[in-house]
């Protein structure tokens, strides 16, 4: 609720114990002037802007229809009308005369015989999980030479082909050798061999070569896919066995006199 001194139209924010306290009158905390706070008074301020509140005059008493609340006085010898239903109460007593359906007894379940069939699902999603895993992982668990054995045995045995492991550290240049091309100007013979020093075997690396000149300066750069520098697609899926070396012949446009170095990389 709120109300306005007229003198100095300060609005003020009240409180239902204020207003029994003064009995309606108040002195403004602004100009000091005793006001009437009843006459401007509202529940809330104006939305627009405004500069004095309007005020009510007196008029006839107001009738009070509307009860929000009655208390129960208890009288030994007279009898009170409740003046609202003790709904709680009534849907308790109603609930326990006529109880639902869903709450009707209903026979026991006799329990199974035997859990073997939850063991044995849960045995059966435990090996799931554990093959997700693994195939999740293969490639640090294939780098172990005891797991790769024991992998390709089962895989010989059930007809499967062992997963492919890469460890492009393990993969060592042993020649190279850079000549002009016997039939073609203006283009070199790139011929170098590539040994598996991992204990596993390794899918063919893309073959990265990298000139430059005297300062370190890029001057060409070509990848070379498996393909383009084995034939064979059976050799190609077989990959390279540990230990085994691979020679490879690659052609490539002759980037001039300022070429002086070659850098193999295997990614």
């Amino acid at each position: 609720m709120y109300t306005q001194c007229p003198e100095c139209l300060t609005v003020y924010k009240l409180r239902a114990e204020w207003l029994a306290q003064g009995r309606g009158r108040a002195r403004c905390g602004s100009c000091g002037a005793e006001i009437d706070v009843l006459a401007p008074l509202v529940d809330e301020l104006p939305s627009e802007a405004f500069t004095a509140l309007k005020r009510r005059t007196p008029g006839p008493m107001p009738q009070l229809d509307v009860p929000a609340l009655r208390p129960r006085i208890e009288h030994a010898d007279a009898e009170q009308r409740e003046l609202f239903v003790d709904f709680d109460r009534t849907m308790r007593a109603q609930r326990q005369a006529t109880p639902p359906s869903f709450a009707a007894a209903k026979p026991a379940r006799t329990a199974p015989r035997s859990g073997w069939g939850w063991r044995i699902g849960a045995v059966a999603m435990g090996l799931a999980l554990l093959a997700q895993v693994a195939w999740a992982e293969r490639e640090p668990l294939l780098r172990d030479p005891r797991v790769h054995d024991l992998v390709e045995s089962a895989c010989t045995s059930l007809r499967c082909t062992v997963p492919a492991v890469t460890d492009r550290s393990r993969i060592a240049l042993m020649a190279r050798d850079v000549r002009p091309h016997p039939t073609v100007k203006g283009a070199l013979v790139i011929t170098a061999t590539l040994a598996n020093q991992a204990g596993f075997t390794q899918s063919y690396p893309v073959v990265e070569i990298v000139l430059s000149d005297v300062d370190e300066r890029r001057i060409a750069m070509r990848r070379f896919e498996p393909p383009e520098y084995v034939s064979s697609p059976k050799a190609r899926d077989a990959g390279l066995a540990p230990g085994a070396t691979a020679t490879l012949t690659l052609e490539v446009e002759d980037p001039g006199k300022n070429a002086v170095a070659f850098e193999f990389r295997f990614l």
